[in-house]
């Protein structure tokens, strides 16, 4: 898939799902559009950061925002890069829900030269009711771009 036009998100996800961070995490593929991409984090014990709450923690909601934004930019691409995120900032807004899946839409609304511009937000099924919002940038780091 790398190098290749018509960056399909899903196909992406799917073949890497089951390794690294990302399979270790649990998030996968829910929808996507020609500049955003929507990935799903069910909810598992494992991921708990308070067992008395049943609370998610945040580093993995926080990882699977940097991947859907990321994944955004090859979305709206339509292709393959490699990149690096150079900032995310992420405002929580509440905790999520136990027992909840958590979405994660990332959107990229601007590219110039090497920085791509992106924001996003975690929610439970209605982006009205957001846990997180996220804004970030990423870096183009192909040499020959």
């Amino acid at each position: 898939m790398a190098g290749t036009e018509n960056f399909n998100p899903k196909q992406w996800i799917e073949a890497i799902s089951s390794h690294g961070h990302g399979g270790h995490i649990g998030f996968g593929y829910h929808d996507h559009g020609d500049d955003w991409v929507e990935l799903a984090l069910p909810w598992r014990k494992e991921l708990v950061g308070d067992e008395s709450t049943g609370i998610l923690a945040s580093g993995p909601i926080i990882s699977m925002m940097d991947n859907a934004t990321s994944l955004s930019v090859w979305a709206r691409l339509g292709k393959f890069r490699p990149q690096v995120t150079l900032d995310l900032r992420v405002d929580y807004m509440r905790a999520a829900e136990p027992n909840k899946i958590v979405y994660g839409r990332g959107e990229c609304y601007q590219i110039k030269r090497s920085i791509a511009f992106v924001r996003g937000i975690a929610h439970h099924g209605d982006l009205d009711d957001p846990i997180a919002h996220v804004a970030g940038t990423f870096i183009n780091m192909d040499v020959t771009a």
